[in-house]
C-alpha cells in the first residue's frame, strides 16, 4: 500500500513540476516574443493545452456568472482578451502539426482534438454567456463605440449563433456530439493523407529516366540515396518529385503508373478515406440542418462575400461559358501537335496533358522550366519577393540568426517599416520532408492585435513550402511555378504583417474565406511583369541577369493553358459544392458521385480507380468546405485590382499605399466596401478574361 501511495505522490509531484516548468504556461521571455523552439518538446503540448483549457474555462465562467449587467466591456471585450495561454500553445501546436508532425505529435493531436472541440462547445454553448452576449447585441448603442467595436460585437454574436448557442435541449446536445465527431473525422482524414502519400514510391533505373532534366535526375538520385539505395532513383508523390516527372518523362507507361498512384491515394487499404469523406459530408449536413439550413453550403455561404449558393454557381457558370469553348479548341490543337510529334494519332489522357502541353509551349515559345531554373536560385528569389514588399510598402527584411527554429532548414527574418519600426517576424520553411504535409501555406504563430494596455502586439508569421531541394552539385533552383507559389503565400504573409487592427478576431487574415485569397493572388500578377522579374532573376553561376528575350517569352506564354487551368479549378469548385449541397445523408458511390459532379467541366473521362475526393484536403480538413470557389472569386478580384496598378504604374506609390490600406484593415470593414474604396467600384470579370487571353 505504501508503495502505491508513494507512486501516486511521485506522479502528482512530477506532473506539478512539469506544469511549473512548461514553457507555454507563461509569456515567452524572448525578443519580440519569438518562439523558443529550443526549449519546446512534444511532451510540453498536451499538459500545456490541458492547463490552458482549465484557465480559459475559469475565465469564461467568471464572465458568464458575474453579477454586473452585461456590457460591451465586461462581456465582449472580456471574451476577446480571454484564453491567452491557450492561444499561445495552440498557435504553435497547429502549425507544427502541419509542418513537422512525427508519430508522437500526431498521437498528441489524436488525444487532444476532441478535448479542444469539447472546450469550444463549453464556451459557445454556455447559456449564461450566450444570454449576456445576446443582451449586449440587442441593446448596443452604436453612438458610444467605434466602428471596429461594432464589427467585433457583430462577429462575436454571429460566431455564437453559428456555433449553436441559440439551440436548446436535445438539439444543443446533438450539436456538441456532432462537432466532436467532425473534429475526429477531419483529423483522421488528414492523418490518412499524410501517411498514405509517404507510402507510395516508384523506384527506377537509369534507363527509365528518358526526358527528365538533370535537376530531376539528381533529385531522384538524392531521394534514393537517403534510403540507402545508391545507383537507383526514387520518384515520390511529393510535388517537387511528382510534377517534373509528369511534365518531362517521355515514358508514357511510367507517367500513367505515377498518375494512377497519385490519384488512388486514400482510396483503399489501411489509410482509405472513402468512408471518412462520407461521414464528414454527412456530419456537416447534420450540423447545417440543426442550424436551420437545408445544406451545409447554405450554412457556410451565409457568412461570405458571395452570400449564397446561387451567386457562387452564377460565377462558376459565367466562367465555364467563357473558358470552356477555348479549352476544347486548345485540346484539339494539342492532340494534333502530339500526333505530329509522335508520328501517329494520340488521344490525350490525364497523364499526358502536362507532358505534351509543356512540349507545345516550348515549341511555341522556346521556353520551359529548365531554361528558367538557373535564374531562380532560392536566395535570389527570396531577395526578389521580399524586394517587392520593399518597393510597394517600404518593408525591410533582415535575417535573424539568433532566433530559434523548429527544423534546421527554417530561416527567420525580422521585418521593419521604412522608418525602421518593428513590423513582425517571418519564418520560412521551404523544403519537403516526411513529417510535413504537401502543398504550400501561410499561417501565424501569433497574430497582430492591441493588448489590454494598448500595446501593439506584432505578428509572428510562417511560410511553409515544398520546393525543389538543393543537391550535392546545385543549390535550390526553383521552377517558375514554385516562384509563383512563393509570391502567392507571401501575399498572405503581407496581409498579416501589415495588419493594424485593435482586436485579434478582426486582424490580418481573419476575413471572409472568399476575400482572404485576394492579397495572395494579387501578388502573382507581378510574375509576368519584366520590371519585377528583372530585379532578382540572375544566373546562379554567372550572375548574368535573366535575358530580356526569356522574360518576354515568360510574359508571352503566360496565357498558355489558361483555359485548361481555369476549367480544372472549376472542376474542384463543382466537386466541393456537390459534396456540400447534398440535402440528405450520402450513402452512394463516391466514384459515381464525383464523375457526375465534374462531368460538365472535366476534359477527361474518369479513370477507373482514380478519385480526387479522398485526398481533397482543402474541402475535407482544410477549412475550404463549400468554399473552394473562393480561389476563382478572388481571382476576379485580384485581376481587377491589378488592372488599377497597370493603369497607374505597377509600382505607383499612391496606388500601393491605397492597397496597403486595404491590407491593413483585416475584417474591420466589410470586404466589398474595402474593395470599392480601393478600386472606386465593384469588381468586374473583364480584367481576368483579358489577362487570360479569353477576351481581347
Amino acid at each position: 500500500m505504501r508503495k502505491v501511495l508513494f507512486t501516486i505522490l511521485l506522479i502528482i509531484t512530477l506532473f506539478t513540476q512539469m506544469k511549473a516548468d512548461n514553457i507555454f504556461l507563461k509569456e515567452f521571455k524572448t525578443t519580440n516574443g519569438a518562439i523558443p523552439f529550443d526549449r519546446i518538446t512534444t511532451n510540453d503540448y498536451e499538459p500545456a493545452i490541458m492547463q490552458a483549457i482549465k484557465e480559459h474555462e475559469a475565465e469564461v465562467l467568471a464572465i458568464a456568472n458575474q453579477q454586473e449587467a452585461p456590457t460591451f466591456e465586461n462581456t465582449i471585450l472580456a471574451l476577446e482578451y480571454s484564453g491567452e495561454t491557450l492561444n499561445r500553445v495552440l498557435g504553435v501546436f497547429y502549425p507544427m502539426l502541419s509542418a513537422n508532425a512525427d508519430d508522437s505529435l500526431i498521437a498528441v493531436s489524436t488525444r487532444i482534438s476532441p478535448i479542444i472541440s469539447a472546450h469550444s462547445n463549453f464556451v459557445s454553448l454556455n447559456e449564461q454567456l450566450w444570454n449576456r452576449v445576446n443582451t449586449v447585441y440587442k441593446n448596443f448603442d452604436e453612438s458610444k463605440y467605434s466602428h471596429e467595436d461594432k464589427r467585433l460585437l457583430d462577429k462575436t454574436y454571429k460566431n455564437f449563433v453559428r456555433s449553436g448557442a441559440a439551440l436548446e435541449g436535445a438539439a444543443r446536445e446533438e450539436y456538441k456530439k456532432l462537432t466532436i465527431q467532425l473534429t475526429e473525422l477531419t483529423l483522421k482524414f488528414e492523418q490518412n493523407c499524410l501517411k498514405d502519400k509517404a507510402r507510395y514510391e516508384m523506384w527506377l533505373k537509369k534507363e527509365d529516366l528518358a526526358g527528365l532534366p538533370e535537376t530531376a535526375v539528381e533529385a531522384a538520385a538524392a531521394e534514393a540515396a537517403q534510403k540507402g539505395r545508391e545507383g537507383e532513383y526514387l520518384i515520390t508523390l511529393y510535388f517537387p518529385s511528382y510534377s517534373p516527372f509528369m511534365k518531362y518523362s517521355s515514358r508514357r507507361d511510367l507517367r500513367e503508373k505515377l498518375y494512377k498512384m497519385y490519384n488512388t491515394q486514400c482510396t483503399s487499404g489501411e489509410f482509405s478515406n472513402i468512408e471518412v469523406i462520407k461521414q464528414i459530408a454527412n456530419t456537416r449536413l447534420a450540423i447545417a440542418n440543426l442550424m436551420g439550413f437545408k445544406t451545409f453550403a447554405d450554412y457556410q455561404l451565409d457568412n461570405t462575400m458571395a452570400k449564397d449558393v446561387k451567386h457562387v454557381y452564377a460565377m462558376l457558370d459565367q466562367l465555364k461559358k467563357a473558358y470552356s469553348p477555348v479549352e476544347r479548341a486548345d485540346m484539339k490543337r494539342l492532340e494534333k501537335f502530339a500526333s505530329k510529334l509522335e508520328g501517329k494519332p494520340v488521344k490525350i489522357m490525364p497523364w499526358d496533358y502536362s507532358y505534351y502541353s509543356n512540349k507545345e509551349k516550348d515549341a511555341n515559345y522556346s521556353i520551359d522550366d529548365e531554361l528558367l531554373r538557373p535564374y531562380f536560385e532560392l536566395n535570389n528569389v527570396i531577395d526578389g519577393v521580399f524586394g517587392l514588399a520593399t518597393k510597394l510598402y517600404g518593408l525591410q527584411f533582415t535575417e535573424n540568426y539568433d532566433a530559434q527554429v523548429f527544423y534546421p532548414d527554417v530561416r527567420v527574418f525580422d521585418v521593419t517599416d521604412r522608418e525602421g519600426k518593428y513590423v513582425g517576424m517571418l519564418y520560412t520553411d521551404f523544403f519537403p520532408r516526411t513529417t510535413k504535409q504537401s502543398g504550400a501555406w501561410m499561417t501565424n504563430f501569433r497574430e497582430q492585435y492591441l493588448d489590454k494596455d494598448g500595446k501593439d502586439v506584432r505578428p509572428l508569421v510562417t511560410l511553409t513550402m515544398n520546393f525543389t531541394k538543393p543537391t550535392d552539385s546545385k543549390p535550390s533552383l526553383l521552377s517558375f511555378y514554385e516562384v509563383e507559389t512563393f509570391t502567392h503565400e507571401f501575399g498572405h504573409a503581407l496581409h498579416s504583417l501589415l495588419s493594424k487592427c485593435k482586436y485579434v478576431s478582426l486582424s490580418g487574415t481573419n476575413v471572409y474565406r472568399d476575400f482572404v485569397e485576394l492579397p495572395s493572388q494579387f501578388n502573382e500578377n507581378f510574375m509576368t511583369e519584366s520590371e519585377f522579374l528583372d530585379s532578382f532573376a540572375k544566373h546562379y553561376l554567372t550572375g548574368e541577369k535573366i535575358p530580356q528575350d526569356l522574360v518576354q517569352k515568360v510574359i508571352a506564354s503566360s496565357q498558355y493553358g489558361a483555359a485548361y487551368a481555369c476549367m480544372r479549378q472549376l472542376g474542384f469548385g463543382c466537386l466541393d459544392l456537390a459534396w456540400y449541397t447534398i440535402d440528405k445523408p450520402f450513402e452512394g458511390d463516391p466514384f459515381k458521385f464525383e464523375a457526375e459532379a465534374t462531368k460538365d467541366v472535366n476534359m477527361f473521362a474518369p479513370v477507373e480507380g482514380c478519385l480526387m475526393s479522398p485526398q481533397f484536403g482543402h474541402i475535407f480538413s482544410g477549412g475550404y468546405a463549400a468554399g473552394y470557389y473562393s480561389y476563382k472569386w478572388a481571382e476576379v478580384l485580384d485581376a481587377d485590382a491589378f488592372s488599377k496598378f497597370k493603369e497607374e504604374g505597377i509600382f505607383n506609390p499612391k496606388t500601393a499605399s491605397a492597397f496597403q490600406e486595404l491590407l491593413s484593415k483585416g475584417s474591420t470593414e466589410d470586404p466589398m466596401e474595402l474593395y470599392v474604396k480601393f478600386r472606386g467600384r465593384e469588381p468586374k470579370i473583364d480584367a481576368l478574361l483579358k489577362r487570360d487571353g479569353i477576351k481581347k
